[in-house]
């Protein structure tokens, strides 16, 4: 392989150990990534050799319905031996693609960021290791809730990595082949959502468990809704979305009513469906499509003063849960996209709203913000009651007023249309199995077809 001193975007072995050892080097990149661990790290090769342990949801279910602290010990274990591996696997991923890639300011934050958790985590307490791949075996309650603390930290250092990666292979496209960078993005995303799922689960089991904190409903198993009501789940962001004020997000749009309705949705089919599934992935598909839906119905019928409905249908089988949701909007009538399924990439070429450069700007401020982006329907919430509460300073509102900068302290720029919204739906929908369709009827509307697993026998979708 030729290194980046003979004009390639690679960089060897020899080269990057030089250049790290060089008091006078004037690549900053290179520093900034250390060069020295990027390549060369035996216990790095060692847990990226091993396969990750994929779970099902029915797993996680059944192990976890009979909660008790013998139990819960042993699962914490699991998560402690499992999240190693499946970050190494990535920063092996991260340490494959050309050095022009890794060096661009988000993918370098994001490999520094898996580099530190995998290597060295801050130390929580004096008896406890600063490496997670060495965290000791956890024997009583008292060390599985600081290990809970330890993984609370570490989801908290990572918010802001989709935005950063984003951010990253929008920068990097020029260098990579669509079929290629997007492999590489599902692969991290999906990895992403995989150690969230085991964290967050194991948090959730240990507050149960320690009597601190109740499951929100009956049923719940940590995060898992055991009798997730679909319809319901479809109306709770229907009533949050049709709350806001209504701004197009369009600056093409110059006069807007702010007092128009948004448009109704109408729920019908199988509206008493109720299946097992992680609540907080399925709202955030919903939403999403629900918003988007919205927003294109209210610019194809600007006149109006009242715009045409949306129909959102539930439909269950035997073996899975179907939701269609269809709107007026026009159709994905957009010049540079070819199929409706490039709206899930990230490559300029199949999408070149990518390398925009307003789009750039807000994810350069999400992934410089304390929040980052979590990718729940819960931030987007607070963002907009935020706003609320900036464009009406003295209307009363629940959560106190901050003295940080609003756009700093909700993570987005004015307008949050930074395009991951549909590619993170994507990724929910297949994440144990599932789908998400688009269908363009040019001209009239869009169909949105999400379809999920019913058994919760699925595999997680981790790419190795």
């Amino acid at each position: 392989m030729l290194c980046v001193a003979r004009s390639t975007p690679w960089i060897c072995r020899s080269c990057a150990t030089k250049a790290a050892r060089s008091p006078n080097s004037s690549s900053k990149r290179l520093q900034s990534t250390n060069a020295l661990h990027f390549y060369q790290n035996r216990q790095l090769e060692l847990y990226a050799s091993k396969e990750a342990k994929r779970l099902t949801l029915r797993q996680l279910v059944f192990f976890g319905r009979s909660m008790n602290e013998e139990r819960l010990i042993q699962s914490a274990n699991y998560v402690r031996t499992e999240l190693p591996v499946r970050i190494a696997h990535r920063i092996r991923d991260l340490q494959t693609l050309p050095y022009v890639v890794v060096t661009q300011e988000g993918v370098a934050k994001v490999y520094e960021l898996y580099w530190s958790a995998f290597e060295k985590a801050p130390v929580l307490t004096p008896s406890r290791t600063s490496r997670f791949r060495r965290y000791p075996e956890i024997k009583t309650m008292e060390d599985n809730q600081a290990f809970c603390t330890f993984l609370s930290s570490i989801l908290e250092e990572h918010a802001a990595v989709i935005p950063s990666l984003s951010l990253g292979l929008s920068l990097s496209s020029p260098y990579l082949p669509p079929d290629e960078l997007d492999s590489f993005m599902r692969r991290m995303l999906v990895s992403r959502i995989s150690r969230r799922v085991l964290a967050e689960h194991q948090i959730a089991l240990t507050n149960h468990v320690a009597g601190r904190r109740a499951l929100p409903r009956e049923g719940n198993v940590g995060i898992i809704d055991t009798g997730l009501n679909v319809s319901e789940s479809i109306q709770k962001s229907v009533k949050f979305l049709r709350e806001r004020p209504f701004d197009l997000e369009d600056e093409q749009v110059e006069a807007q009513d702010p007092d128009k309705a948004w448009p109704e949705v109408v729920v019908e089919g199988h509206l008493n469906t109720r299946f097992s599934y992680i609540r907080e992935h399925l709202e955030y598909i919903v939403f999403e499509l629900l918003k988007n839906s919205m927003r294109a119905t209210g610019l194809q019928h600007l006149g109006k003063p009242v715009l045409p409905p949306i129909l959102a249908t539930i439909a269950a089988s035997t073996d899975e849960i179907g939701i269609r949701i269809s709107d007026q909007g026009g159709g994905l009538v957009i010049p540079y996209i070819k199929s409706p399924s490039d709206l899930f990439s990230f490559s300029h070429i199949r999408n070149a709203a990518r390398m925009d450069t307003s789009r750039i700007g807000a994810l350069r401020t999400v992934s410089s913000s304390k929040q980052g982006m979590k990718a729940t329907v819960t931030e987007q919430m607070q963002w907009w009651k935020r706003r609320q509460r900036d464009s009406a300073p003295n209307l009363r509102v629940d959560t106190p007023a901050v003295a940080e900068d609003i756009e700093t302290e909700a993570g987005v720029a004015p307008h949050p249309r930074i395009g991951i919204g549909l590619p993170m739906s994507n990724i929910f929908a297949t994440y144990f199995g599932g789908s998400l369709e688009l269908v363009s009827l040019d001209g009239w509307g869009t169909d949105v077809y999400v379809r999920l697993p019913k058994l919760g026998t699925n595999l997680e979708g981790i790419e190795l």
